[in-house]
């Protein structure tokens, strides 16, 4: 039996925004019927504003699911599709109270599906959009790709096959893939905990700066056609450079330092600085 919030009961017994808007303007629809869990966003925006007007959710899914898909309506209704982009299954979690662990992987297919209608958008598309499509696939069983638990790993800070299990069910089927999530595990983390930027060489430093770049922070601007390049490192101060359209944006200095510098932080060194050039 799951100790469920009083606040998941609600979310539960009375779901908000249940549904599926007619004519939206972008569509999310993450997981497998086939395992159980699957769950279809739509939602209607403000052409201009990119403001969430509407949010409407169906899900195949357990209490956790329903209660995870209705906090999420409620959550990203009135934000810009901007501002909905950052939140995460921990936001969902919080706003909930928490979840049980074997029921976080409820809150990561809300993020996926968001993540997948946000795309949708972007592409003019409002058919399904498939989150890792094309890439690796670790758990065979419920089409776990290694980019989901590598995520996953990073975000909530995971240690164990048992904590990987819980937010993104991979390992929870035939079991012949833990053998290669506990690798995964080892290898995150020795990246994670390597030596301090200070002590890297110069073209570690370069490839570190460059992986998370690429990885991590170009694949966010280029959603909006912009994209940041490496010009110097001088001590801990990362000089770079906007290209597209993040030349002459008005919000550049803002993206330098909460999305650049804060990934930079949570990388690699909490000390590092970034200027443009």
């Amino acid at each position: 039996m799951w100790n469920y919030t009083e606040k998941v009961y609600e979310y539960f017994r009375n779901p908000r925004n249940v549904g599926e808007i007619e004519n939206p303007d972008a569509v999310g629809e993450v997981g497998s019927i086939i395992c159980g869990d699957a769950l279809k966003l739509t939602l209607k925006v403000e052409k201009g504003t990119e403001k969430i007007l509407d949010a409407k959710f169906k899900t195949f899914g357990c209490a956790s699911a329903i209660a995870s898909s209705s906090a999420l309506t409620e959550m990203i209704k009135g934000k810009t599709l901007a501002d909905a982009s950052k939140i995460t299954n921990q936001h969902i979690v919080e706003f909930l109270g928490g979840l049980p662990s074997e029921k976080m992987h409820c809150s990561v297919m809300g993020m996926e599906a968001l993540e997948a209608a946000i795309k949708s958008y972007k592409g003019g598309k409002q058919e399904k959009v498939i989150i890792g499509a094309g890439e690796r696939i670790v758990c065979k069983c419920f089409s776990v790709t290694e980019a989901k638990i590598l995520k996953a790993i990073k975000e909530n800070k995971l240690h164990t096959v048992e904590e990987v299990t819980n937010f993104t069910k991979a390992g929870g089927g035939c079991r012949q893939c833990v053998g290669e999530i506990e690798k995964i595990l080892k290898d995150y983390w020795a990246e994670a905990e390597h030596k301090s930027f200070e002590k890297m060489t110069v073209v570690e430093k370069i490839k570190m700066l460059e992986k998370v770049l690429s990885e991590d922070i170009n694949p966010k601007l280029k959603a909006d056609g912009g994209w940041i390049e490496l010009v110097d490192v001088r001590g801990k101060t990362v000089v770079l450079r906007f290209l597209g359209m993040c030349v002459g944006c008005p919000s550049s200095s803002a993206t330098l330092k909460n999305v650049v510098e804060k990934e930079f932080r949570e990388r690699i060194d909490p000390t590092l600085e970034v200027e443009a050039q």
